[in-house]
């Protein structure tokens, strides 16, 4: 299992969250049921892909935190 980055941003009506290694998105009411809604959709994203015969993309994205 890898692990994959995942950016969660507040929006007007809650939360939004995506990975870019996966292209893949969620949004949720509260910050706890968007990284709910991201678990869910990444796992089906990746399941698709192994369905289709397609690679899993490994994680390449890196971060840093930036004091400021």
């Amino acid at each position: 299992m890898s692990d994959y980055l995942v950016i969660i941003e507040p929006s007007d009506t809650g939360f939004g969250a995506w990975s870019p290694d996966l292209g893949v998105y969620a949004t949720g009411e509260t910050r706890e049921a968007t990284v709910a809604q991201i678990r869910e959709a990444i796992a089906f994203h990746i399941e698709g892909l192994r369905q289709a015969g397609d690679a899993v993309p490994a994680p390449a994205v890196d971060t840093v935190l930036v004091a400021a």
